[in-house]
């Protein structure tokens, strides 16, 4: 009997001894296996999270550029628009202003950032200025070739003798009216247009026998008369400066000379008015 329960005893111990070791070593294990799982998470996340950083300062850098730029193409903007403004005024658009440059942008998200509303406000401010200009262009090709159209020159150097307005006919020695002036020069001398126009008409006979009628746009039109010599036929353009004939004494004229008129909508006006580089 004592052999038996000394045998149990023994077995029982060595049990207790292997379910304790076993359960040891299962808590072995799984701490092992913990360890290891933290240490790998740990360095994944460690990895990870340096790349965020990267990233982040990389994002940060490019944001401070894009800022800086934005700035910088601001100010080029305001600059432009500065210049299209005295360009109106110059132009005769004095009522362009700010509010006819203003464009007209797309509505932003509530949560959009800062910079997409300027890069917006700058998208809407270079589309008016687009506008802005093209209204200016516009303008200044009209007033350029407003200007390249008006008689603003002598059509040939040489005296004046006799005026616009009423005065006794060379002729008949009665009181007319005189629907030009009369420049003295010599005979066959160049006659130039005074502006850039058309010939709508030439003439060969009547009382300013040989003579020349441009247009030039605008309701303006000259008449050269008492030519020698008619050198351009109608319908070709001419620019200022350009000959048109020669001095003579063609017609009811009673010397060398060239009978110079200056109309506005069909209506005589002075010549004077008109010669911007001086008569003599």
């Amino acid at each position: 009997m004592r052999n038996e329960g000394s045998q149990l005893r023994k077995w029982r111990l060595a049990t207790w001894q292997m379910v304790t070791g076993g359960a040891l070593l299962a808590l072995l294990m799984l701490a092992s296996s913990y360890s290891i799982w933290f240490y790998l998470t740990s360095r994944v996340d460690g990895v990870e999270l340096t790349r965020l950083r990267e990233e982040n300062d990389k994002l940060r850098l490019t944001n401070q550029s894009f800022e800086e730029r934005l700035q910088a193409l601001n100010g080029q903007v305001s600059d432009s628009e500065d210049r299209t403004r005295k360009l109106a005024i110059v132009a005769g658009l004095e009522n362009l202003g700010a509010g006819a440059e203003t464009g007209i942008g797309g509505r932003l998200p509530e949560n959009a950032a800062p910079a997409e509303y300027a890069l917006a406000d700058l998208e809407a401010r270079a589309g008016g200025l687009a506008r802005a200009l093209e209204r200016v262009e516009t303008k200044l090709g009209d007033n350029l070739k407003l200007i390249s159209s008006t008689p603003a020159i002598i059509p040939v150097r040489g005296l004046l003798t006799s005026g616009f307005g009423h005065r006794r006919d060379p002729l008949t020695g009665q009181r007319a009216f005189h629907s030009g002036v009369d420049i003295s020069a010599p005979p066959g001398k160049p006659v130039k247009a005074s502006a850039a126009g058309v010939v709508v008409k030439t003439e060969e006979y009547g009382g300013l026998g040989r003579a020349v009628h441009v247009a030039h746009g605008f309701g303006l039109t000259t008449v050269y008369g008492h030519l020698s010599r008619v050198l351009v036929s109608p319908g070709q353009k001419v620019d200022r400066g350009e000959v048109v004939g020669l001095v003579g004494n063609t017609g009811r004229a009673t010397g060398y000379h060239l009978h110079y008129e200056v109309q506005v909508e069909g209506k005589s006006v002075n010549p004077l008015a008109y010669m911007l580089d001086g008569a003599r």
